[in-house]
């Protein structure tokens, strides 16, 4: 089969490789159909070279049609279209049952002192062969992979692997009081649609910070209060102050993380980090600031007393300061954590079959075939040609 493989810092290849195979009787193998770039993604592409292996493959953003099933899956049979949470997830450990699933007991990857495995994500997650490929397999066949309609089409569907539940969460955890109000920092796919979420659960006033202006422009077409920060600069929290009676919004979302503007050398951290031995600049990672904490001291300062931070950027400097790592990971509170996809599948899943309220058909502003993959990883890192949201179709 034809998949995108890692070969180096901004060195991604599309490559033939062997065809998954079923390993265990609950396996299943999903021929993709439709599959995202992530904004995480680019975290490979530029810092977290240290914890991939040329070959690996890449992607969590996948949904298909079941092609094979194991003797021990009943749930499912060839034919059936499904979504693949990003989550590794068993769905039966205790921390599956309370709803951290992207703690689950079953894949955590303890030798790193990680939470649940994810596709197509690093050594520090398990090193899943992911989703941007012809097909892959996904373990926990009968409880993982989300079952959904024929019918619409995929733009319609692929967003529970990721963004829809993450920004689900990220709005879920900034404990927005009815009618009040939230910042969101970045207006990326994650942020963009935490912003739409909040809106469609009753937010008063959504308030969207960016420096792009695609992005600025498209979230204030759907009702956000869209700031550019090259025109704020440090007046923002001021800003955004006067919109809130001199107090700053109940909530903050940080849909930025590590890829925040400024901190020239937090910057200069990580691309000196990409460009040392492996077993060097894990240790520098793990062991050393190399986060830019832009975004996280602005939501400090942007939040009203006695408001809710909610982190659905990733963070992965182990000794920043504050330890963000171990924070983000374990889902110690602020709040903040990987999603737990499958804890809001529930949610979300009438929104998409029952009309179309939060615009996922049309939120993808790319659509392109996965042999041009590379290409649309160097568009997207450079944020060219408007692309925001880019979905490979195998």
């Amino acid at each position: 089969m034809r998949a995108l493989t890692w070969h180096g810092r901004r060195d991604v290849r599309v490559e033939t490789v062997p065809d998954p195979q079923l390993k265990e009787p609950t396996d299943v193998i999903v021929r993709v159909t439709s599959t995202g770039i992530c904004g995480s993604d680019l975290h490979l592409y530029e810092v977290l070279g240290p914890y991939l292996d040329p070959g690996d493959i890449l992607g969590h953003e996948a949904m298909g049609v079941v092609e094979e099933v194991g003797a021990g899956v009943s749930a499912l049979a060839p034919g059936d279209r499904v979504v693949i949470p990003f989550n590794v997830s068993c769905q039966h450990c205790f921390m599956c049952e309370q709803g951290l699933h992207s703690q689950c007991e079953t894949t955590q990857v303890r030798e790193r002192g990680m939470g649940a495995a994810l596709f197509g994500y690093t050594k520090l997650y398990g090193q899943v062969p992911g989703g941007q490929a012809e097909f892959v397999r996904v373990p926990f066949g009968d409880s993982l992979p989300v079952k959904v309609p024929e019918g619409p089409p995929d733009e319609r569907f692929v967003y529970l692997s990721d963004v829809l539940p993450t920004a689900w969460q990220a709005v879920e955890y900034a404990a927005i009081p009815p009618g009040g109000t939230v910042t969101v920092l970045g207006l990326g796919p994650i942020g963009e649609m935490a912003a739409r979420i909040a809106l469609h659960r009753g937010a008063s006033l959504v308030v969207g910070v960016d420096l792009v202006p695609e992005r600025l422009s498209r979230a204030g077409t759907r009702g956000v209060k869209a700031l550019d920060l090259r025109g704020y600069g440090k007046d923002l929290p001021d800003a955004i102050r006067d919109l809130t009676d001199g107090r700053g919004t109940d909530a903050v979302i940080d849909a930025v993380g590590m890829e925040a503007h400024g901190a020239p050398v937090a910057k200069a951290a990580q691309w000196v980090t990409g460009l040392l031995p492996d077993a060097v600049s894990q240790r520098l990672m793990e062991h050393a600031g190399v986060d830019r904490l832009h975004a996280l001291y602005t939501a400090i300062d942007v939040v009203r007393r006695g408001g809710t931070i909610s982190l659905s950027g990733v963070y992965g400097g182990m000794a920043d300061p504050m330890p963000m790592l171990t924070l983000f990971d374990k889902q110690i509170q602020l709040r903040m954590g990987q999603a737990n996809v499958k804890r809001w599948v529930d949610d979300i899943l009438p929104l998409l079959t029952d009309g179309d309220p939060l615009g996922v058909e049309g939120f993808a502003t790319h659509s392109m075939p996965l042999t041009d993959a590379p290409r649309a990883y160097e568009m997207f890192q450079a944020k060219q040609d408007g692309m925001i949201k880019t979905l490979l179709k195998p």
